[in-house]
């Protein structure tokens, strides 16, 4: 039978998804941990792979498997062998037909954006960190220019596998959250921005060159209009240094509601 899991993990200490010799990547901790609780191999394939220090909060696998038990014996079992930063949140048998990277339709990441003063310290490796204010007008604006299809070659890392670097961009959404008392010296609040992307793909390292831009605009450093030339350069040299990944999050993939598999977990619930 085919089963598909959703899986949340704290990126922080690994090299990422995709499994490496070193065995310190999700897949390489995931697997060992299905392999002892099925007590055969078992391998994964993944609707989107991320980087060292990214975190998921729905990444969904499926594998093979002859054994027939049930979808919270997989929760538990799973569980019971992985590390605490890696978590099974939920299981489902699905058809053979179905495909974790080929039948997702669209996939959801967010970045959550730490405007302070201060460096971040009990969020350290969760956010991003940036010690000016942003404009959120300016972001948006400059956001605008992105959204729908284009090459996105420009924020694309050298390393890309992806045979195209055109992808449809269809949502990014940009908020501010938790606003502080004013910081006594610079006379700015202290805040949490959250910024959420939605496309039917993503190249390497995409949203963290995106983000490079964006709060090049939102700090006053170039107009919103510059994300346009940016764009229409297809150079990654036109494109502001990749941002960090401390605060990336992959929410997940979407897929036809037929397949019947959750749309979020829990784990969206504790983001700013």
């Amino acid at each position: 039978m085919r089963v598909a899991l959703g899986v949340s993990y704290n990126g922080q200490a690994y090299s990422g998804w995709q499994s490496q010799l070193s065995g310190n990547t999700i897949q390489d901790k995931l697997e060992a941990a299905l392999g002892r609780f099925a007590t055969h191999p078992v391998s994964t394939l993944c609707a989107g792979r991320t980087d060292a220090g990214v975190h998921g909060l729905m990444q969904v696998v499926h594998f093979d498997t002859p054994l027939n038990r049930p979808p919270s014996s997989w929760v538990r079992g799973t569980n019971t062998f992985l590390p605490a930063d890696i978590a099974v949140q939920w299981a489902q048998p699905v058809p053979d037909g179905f495909h974790a990277r080929a039948s997702a339709i669209a996939r959801r990441y967010a970045y959550v954006l730490l405007q302070s003063p201060v460096r971040p310290s009990v969020d350290a490796g969760r956010v991003g960190w940036v010690f000016h204010p942003l404009d959120h007008q300016a972001m948006r604006q400059a956001a605008d220019y992105l959204q729908g299809e284009h090459d996105f070659t420009s924020f694309r890392a050298s390393a890309c596998q992806a045979k195209s670097p055109v992808k449809t961009l269809q949502r990014i959404d940009i908020t501010r959250r938790g606003l502080g008392e004013p910081h006594p010296e610079l006379g700015w609040s202290p805040c949490y921005w959250r910024f959420e992307f939605e496309a039917n793909a993503f190249l390497h390292h995409m949203i963290r060159n995106i983000m490079g831009c964006l709060i090049a605009v939102g700090q006053g450093n170039q107009p919103p209009e510059w994300v346009a030339q940016v764009l229409a350069a297809k150079s990654r040299d036109a494109a502001a240094p990749t941002f960090s990944p401390d605060g990336l999050f992959f929410q997940g993939p979407v897929y036809d509601a037929a397949w019947g598999l959750p749309q979020r977990t829990a784990a969206y619930d504790w983001l700013p």
